[in-house]
C-alpha cells in the first residue's frame, strides 16, 4: 500500500505530465481551445483519477464504477489526457482531438468505452445529469460515488442551483459537485458579470456539506474528496479556489487565453518552458 506522501507525489507528476500533453495535443488544432478553463482544472481531474475514483478502464461499463461529470465541457482540454493516462485509450489517441468525428470533440460527447460519461457543454446542465445519475444510484443501492465539476462562471445558470436545490431535498449524499473557482469567465472577471457573493453560504443555504480549498493542493484535494469525509443524507460542495490557465506563466490569470487559437512558435518554446519545469 503506498504511503500518503507517495500517492500525494503521484499524483503530482501525473498532473504535470497532463498539462504537457493538454498543450501538445492542443497547440496546432484550427478554430482555437479553451486553454485558460483548460488548465485550472487539471489538479481536481488529476486527484480524481490517479487516486480517488473507482473505476476499471478495461471494463469501462463496469456499474459500481464511480461517475465523473465535466458540467464546464469547455474545459475538455484538461480532461482528456488525463482519461488518457488513466488507461481509458491510448495517448497517442489525443492527436484525434478535434478531428471530424473524434471521439475528442472540442466539447466532450457520451463516450463510456473512452471514459466520458455524458455530453456537456450546454452550461448548467452536467450537474443536473450527475444528481440523476446519483439518485438512480441510491435508488439501485449502489456504492458508486458522482463527481461534477462546474466552473464557478457556470453558476450564474439558474438550472445550477435548481439541481442544488432537489440534490439536497433527495439526500444526495453521494453526489459531489467541485466548482472550479477560478474568478474569471469569458468575458471578464466573475464579480463584474454576476457576483455570486459568498459561494459557500449560498451552499450551505440550498442544504449542502461546503468545502472550501486550494484546487492545486494536491494534499488538501485527497482529503476533502476522500470517502470518508462524505456527509450523511446530504451532498458535498467542494469550492475548489484555482488559477485560470495555471501551468502556464502567460496563461495565468489572462483572460486573453480563455479561448484563442494563436500561439506562435516563440509563445511554444515559453510555454514548454514552464511545463518542462
Amino acid at each position: 500500500m503506498k504511503t500518503w506522501d507517495e500517492r500525494v507525489k503521484e499524483v503530482q507528476e501525473k498532473c504535470k505530465l497532463v498539462r504537457r500533453y493538454a498543450f501538445e495535443m492542443t497547440v496546432e488544432v484550427e478554430g482555437g481551445v479553451h486553454f485558460g478553463p483548460a488548465y485550472s482544472l487539471i489538479d481536481i481531474v488529476g486527484a480524481l483519477y490517479f487516486d480517488i475514483m473507482k473505476f476499471d478502464p478495461q471494463n469501462p461499463t463496469w456499474e459500481d464504477r464511480d461517475r465523473f461529470i465535466l458540467s464546464k465541457g469547455h474545459g475538455c482540454a484538461g480532461l482528456y489526457p488525463a482519461l488518457a493516462l488513466a488507461g481509458f485509450f491510448p495517448l497517442e489517441d489525443l492527436k484525434k482531438y478535434g478531428e471530424h468525428a473524434s471521439f475528442l470533440g472540442m466539447q466532450p460527447e457520451m463516450s463510456v468505452e473512452h471514459g466520458i460519461e455524458a455530453s456537456t457543454g450546454s452550461l448548467g446542465q452536467g450537474i443536473s445529469i450527475g444528481a440523476g445519475v446519483a439518485l438512480a444510484g441510491k435508488i439501485d443501492k449502489k456504492s458508486y460515488r458522482t463527481f461534477v465539476l462546474v466552473g464557478n462562471g457556470e453558476c450564474n445558470e439558474g438550472q445550477v442551483w435548481e439541481c442544488a436545490l432537489a440534490s439536497a431535498q433527495y439526500g444526495l449524499d453521494n453526489l459531489v459537485v467541485i466548482v472550479d473557482d477560478n474568478g474569471m469567465q469569458c468575458d471578464h472577471e466573475s464579480r463584474t458579470i454576476c457576483d455570486m457573493g459568498n459561494f459557500a453560504d449560498k451552499w450551505r443555504a440550498f442544504g449542502w456539506e461546503v468545502e472550501e480549498i486550494d484546487g492545486h493542493n494536491i494534499e488538501q484535494l485527497l482529503t476533502v474528496l476522500s470517502d470518508k469525509r462524505m456527509p450523511k443524507n446530504k451532498p458535498l460542495v467542494v469550492i475548489a479556489k484555482t488559477v485560470k490557465g495555471k501551468g502556464v506563466s502567460f496563461f495565468e490569470d489572462n483572460n486573453d487565453w480563455h479561448h484563442t487559437h494563436f500561439v506562435t512558435k516563440e509563445m511554444w518554446e515559453a510555454a514548454k518552458a514552464d511545463l518542462m519545469s
